[in-house]
């Protein structure tokens, strides 16, 4: 398979079900999962001293849950997902950094000013 043809067939298979699941319904109520989907790849070719020529690839895909559209009653909410490994890694991340920013106040503080 080459690159085009390995590009071609990944650009025909991103589609609209990536981001939106089946939808589920029960006791009247209907819910489409959604999700966040980036692609991205590379590729590349070339020869080596001996005039043997080679070429590669390569596809990444991730997918996070973002929210659920809820339809009950004819009306239709949006209901986000929490992502509560995102809360805890930005909270460390302040928390870290608050840390860091107190010592070194601390430490400008009992240090002795020159005049």
């Amino acid at each position: 398979m080459t690159i085009e043809e390995l590009f071609a067939q990944a650009r025909n298979s991103v589609e609209a079900r990536m981001v939106f699941a089946e939808p589920i319904e029960k006791d009247g109520t209907t819910v489409i999962p959604a999700a966040r989907v980036a692609v991205g790849g590379g590729g590349g070719n070339g020869r080596d001293e001996q005039g043997r020529q080679g070429e590669g690839g390569g596809l990444g895909l991730t997918a996070r849950p973002v929210g659920a559209y809820v339809i009950a009653d004819g009306v239709v909410r949006w209901e986000p997902a929490v992502d509560v490994n995102r809360i805890v890694a930005v909270v460390g991340s302040v928390a870290v950094a608050g840390l860091l920013f107190a010592a070194r106040a601390v430490k400008h503080r009992t240090r002795p000013h020159q005049w």
